[in-house]
């Protein structure tokens, strides 16, 4: 269920991107308009209509997702897999690298980051693959020094593989499960995390629509016209439920013996 999901939301970004029209053109005349056949979602304080806003949306929140998890979950896995097969100085220095950073909220270092960069939605990329590499690490690293105690490790020592192939055919396929099924609920929180940054000013940048950023653009007008932000916020719950439905259903397909 939660792969459908997505994939329908794939589907719906795809179609706004090359079928739909512009969502930005204002039409002051129907500002504020409640919701109504014309109108599902109502109209902003522009008259642009939240509905297709909400839709053309799903592509913007969905490319924060995948583009901040891939790079963190790639960088992150490698190196914990390297720190923990390999361990000596370079396993040290990885813990000492992951401490320090680990004592700094998520959420300040990328704020930060972003802050100095400047606004905008490529600075933020560059700053979660700053930071948010740590926790893929950790859990790669870990699951790699268990593996590497396992007989099918310790006979292909014996066989004369050498450690690269020892790494990508047996190491790799093992210790990334954990991380894959990890990055499905960290997926949610950076569409939350680029909705906040939204919210900020820091995030994507308007007139281009994003969940966040309706959000923020309908604060002042949470009385009179409420729809501007509880569509978007309810777009933001429907995602999250997918990708948890999603992380669910790799955890059984995955890891079949921890099923109850």
């Amino acid at each position: 269920m939660g792969l459908g999901i997505v994939a329908a939301l794939v589907v719906i970004a795809l179609v706004n991107r090359f079928f739909i029209g512009n969502p930005n053109t204002l039409h002051l005349e129907s500002a504020l308009q409640g919701p109504s056949f014309a109108h599902p979602f109502g109209t902003d304080n522009f008259g642009r209509d939240v509905f297709d806003r909400v839709l053309a949306s799903t592509g913007a929140d969905l490319m924060i997702g995948f583009f901040c998890v891939i790079p963190a979950l790639c960088i992150g896995t490698t190196i914990g897999i390297v720190a923990g097969y390999f361990g000596g100085w370079g396993d040290a220095l990885l813990m000492r690298i992951v401490d320090v950073m680990v004592a700094f909220p998520f959420l300040v270092l990328v704020i930060a980051i972003v802050a100095a960069l400047g606004a905008g939605i490529t600075n933020m990329f560059i700053a979660v693959a700053a930071v948010g590499w740590v926790s893929y690490a950790r859990l790669a690293r870990s699951e790699t020094q268990v593996i590497r105690q396992h007989d099918y490790v310790a006979a292909a020592r014996v066989l004369g593989f050498n450690r690269r192939r020892i790494l990508a055919r047996h190491v790799l396929p093992n210790a990334v499960v954990q991380p894959l099924i990890y990055s499905t609920s960290d997926f949610i929180g950076y569409i939350i995390l680029g909705s906040a940054l939204g919210f900020l000013g820091l995030g994507v940048q308007p007139p281009k629509a994003e969940w966040g950023a309706m959000i923020a653009d309908g604060q002042n007008y949470l009385t009179q016209a409420p729809w501007i932000t509880i569509a978007p916020g309810l777009a933001i719950v429907l995602v999250g439920t997918a990708f948890v439905l999603l992380g669910d259903g790799l955890a059984v397909i995955l890891r079949p013996e921890v099923r109850t």
